[in-house]
């Protein structure tokens, strides 16, 4: 079991920035994959980032030089660096890891609004 508590979530202005944290704890030595995933209402959660074990990192093209995804394994954290934010980058936040088993462990979600 993988336990995930996201934070850094807010109203920011369109080309302002956010660092997105997520927190993991419980089983994460046999985490292969962490991501980053936005959901708007109405629509299907779709990936923003991610990052392997090995650090290889793949982006969606929407956020691509502007997104940038890290990771800290001593504190367990997986960051989200986001910068020259837009409106259509507004909605819920959400962490995944991935285990070796392929199993997938949720956060609860932080909202990212981008208005003026």
């Amino acid at each position: 079991q993988v336990q995930l508590v996201e934070s850094g979530g807010g109203l920011v202005q369109p080309g302002g920035s956010l660092r997105l944290s997520c927190a993991a704890s419980g089983s994460i030595f046999s985490v292969t994959t962490r991501a980053w995933y936005r959901q708007v209402p109405g629509k299907e959660r779709e990936l923003v980032a991610l990052i392997t074990r090995i650090s290889s990192t793949r982006y969606a093209d929407s956020v691509k030089g502007r997104f940038t995804i890290s990771g800290d394994n001593a504190k367990n954290t997986v960051y989200l660096q986001m910068n020259s934010l837009k409106p259509e980058d507004t909605g819920v936040y959400y962490c995944l890891y991935i285990n070796t088993n392929g199993n997938g462990y949720w956060g609860q979600g932080t909202q990212v609004t981008v208005s003026s």
